[in-house]
């Protein structure tokens, strides 16, 4: 058994059958004199243990004990120097073992030394020729040569002769040091006691690993907590908590700046784009959906009542897809951040219903009072994705470029026809996106081209000067319209 490394595979279920992967404990003869533990070598606190049988049942009580038990290491070509410490406790530097005065009837908590000291055990023993004088039995037990294991043993050892595991277990690292022995040596009332904390505390990181790498020799009503602790419900239980995440970030309250900042670094963070992106696609298309239906809503309001009514409705109407806008606003910019716009592209592009209601929206005068920062909510979730095509960091193909101006270009004109530019920038919303769908166009087959370009020429102003990006895209297609065909010269 290798501490942190999980014991030997055992199995837990019948009884005196269940011999551990300490196997090799011998039954022999020594006359070895026995040496005085007064040190507790392991680093937990010194052990003062009242006895869970009789009172002259005292761990390592050479008056009453009628077992001797000898703990040696296995030797190892990388052994360490011995422990100082070890050898002050038990005598010179030479010794390389360990001998204890114990009681079967204290050992026989441990189903491994109860299967041993079986009667059927003692006559196969006695064949291997053991040795029980003067009522005294002398085992031998193998301890693997690792960084504590003696050390663990004696503890265990000094476990058996109390119920009040807690003296000791005190920490998730004191627990996961102990767990491993009690395994292999069945002792299950430790077992129990090692698991039982290990479920109530707070691991590391490192802690996890080597609780994950104990469960396998757990029972299953053993390792139910902590598997539930550590292992997802489903598959889908990363996605589910993203989502939940997001839907928290952009709904819960109106200030939400800094969470929307964590969660957009869970984001970032996380381990699978693909499981990130459809995440994200889900939220997109629910919030999507609320603006859509709201603009619908408002644009063909189908309601009986009064005019006071009917203006209520309309208001919340703007109300609900401007909430939903900025949300839908921030998803993009997430989306576009992780290179993950692709389908909210093709989506956006194929959205004929949904401009026509907002060129009927902002057409009309009730949305300035209402919710004046509409328009330029949906124009920059607009300019985020067509500039993420025209830049190349989503690659669409012809069909959806060519959708994206032709649907969206309409709204740009309304809202610059029906309201002033709003960014306080040099360079407007309006320019920009301006600029962002001429370049969309020139990528373009020239019979495409040629029927976009002329709903452009609201882009000009009474200065020429004022629109080098009109006047660029339209000097490009006379250029090209002008190259002979298939002439490359």
């Amino acid at each position: 058994m290798i501490l942190g490394g999980g014991p030997k595979k055992r199995q837990r279920v019948g009884s005196s059958s269940r011999l551990s992967a300490f196997a090799d404990i011998e039954f022999s003869r020594t006359d070895a004199t026995l040496t005085e533990i007064s040190h507790n070598p392991l680093g937990f606190r010194r052990l003062h243990l009242p006895s869970s049988s009789s009172s002259s049942s005292s761990f390592n009580n050479p008056a009453t004990a009628d077992i001797i038990l000898r703990l040696y290491l296995e030797p190892s070509p990388f052994d360490p120097d011995p422990d100082p410490d070890l050898v002050s406790s038990v005598g010179s530097a030479d010794e390389e073992d360990i001998q204890l005065h114990l009681h079967s009837n204290v050992l026989r908590r441990s189903k491994y030394f109860s299967a041993l000291l079986s009667d059927r055990c003692k006559r196969k023993s006695a064949d291997d020729s053991s040795d029980v004088s003067d009522g005294i039995i002398r085992l031998n037990l193998k301890v693997p040569s690792s960084v504590g294991s003696i050390h663990t043993h004696l503890t265990v050892l000094q476990l058996l002769y109390t119920n009040d595991f807690s003296s000791v277990i005190g920490s998730a690292s004191a627990a996961l040091e102990i767990l491993p022995v009690a395994l292999e040596l069945l002792f299950e009332d430790c077992v129990k006691a090692c698991v039982r904390f290990l479920e109530a505390v707070p691991w590391t990181e490192e802690e996890e690993k080597m609780v994950l790498s104990l469960i396998p020799f757990l029972r299953e009503e053993e390792s139910r907590e902590l598997l539930a602790r550590v292992s997802p419900a489903n598959s889908n239980s990363s996605e589910d908590m993203l989502h939940g995440l997001i839907l928290t970030a952009i709904h819960s309250y109106p200030n939400m700046a800094f969470v929307k900042a964590f969660v957009a670094k869970l984001l970032r963070d996380f381990s699978s784009k693909d499981s990130a992106r459809r995440v994200l696609d889900r939220a997109f298309e629910t919030s999507l959906r609320i603006v859509k239906e709201s603009l619908e809503e408002y644009s063909s309001p189908d309601f009986r009542g009064d005019h006071n009514e009917t203006e209520a409705i309309q208001r919340l109407n703007l109300h609900k897809a401007m909430t939903n806008g900025r949300h839908l606003l921030w998803l993009v910019e997430r989306m576009i951040e992780l290179r993950v716009a692709d389908t909210a592209v093709k989506v956006w592009s194929d959205q004929a219903s949904f401009t026509a209601d907002l060129q009927r929206a902002f057409r009309d005068d009730a949305w300035r009072n209402i919710v004046p920062g509409l328009p330029a909510v949906i124009l920059r979730c607009t300019y985020k994705l067509a500039n993420a095509v025209a830049t190349g960091s989503i690659l669409a193909v012809r069909q959806v470029r060519m959708k994206l101006v032709k649907d969206w270009l309409p709204v740009l004109i309304v809202c610059k026809d029906n309201s002033s530019p709003m960014l306080p920038s040099h360079k407007s919303l309006y320019q920009e996106l301006e600029e962002t769908f001429l370049g969309i166009i020139s990528t373009l087959p020239m019979s495409d081209a040629q029927g976009l370009l002329p709903q452009c020429l609201s882009f000009s102003t009474r200065n020429v000067e004022d629109c080098p990006h009109l006047v660029s895209a339209f000097n490009t297609w006379f250029r090209r319209a002008t190259r002979p065909p298939h002439s490359f010269d």
